[in-house]
């Protein structure tokens, strides 16, 4: 058996500049791919968030609620509230109130 150790070699630019080529599109494709997973993801769970709602439509008006008030919390903002969007929210605290299901 030979035994061969080939030290200290050196690639043509042009070589070197091919694989790192390579390396990158290979860093792109692997990070579109993590990418389009977690969209996936998120797209899941926002189909089982709007079954959720569609079951329980108040429920919908309670987060936009919330979302406005870490909005006007973080921003020190004025809402302004369209006359509809408050009678569903009177109705929700009726139901709540009364001790129906919202």
């Amino acid at each position: 058996m030979t035994a061969v150790e080939i030290e200290d070699i050196t690639l043509p630019d042009n070589m070197q500049r091919a694989m790192a080529k390579e390396a990158e599109a290979e860093r792109e494709r692997r990070a579109k791919i993590v990418a389009a997973e977690g969209e996936f993801q998120a797209a899941v769970k926002l189909g089982e968030a709007a079954d959720i709602i569609s079951q329980h439509p108040v429920a919908l008006q309670l987060r936009t609620l919330q979302t406005m008030a870490e909005i006007s919390v973080e921003k020190n903002s004025t809402i302004i509230f369209p006359a509809q969007f408050m009678t569903t929210v009177e109705e929700a605290f009726r139901k709540i109130k009364d001790g129906q299901s919202v």
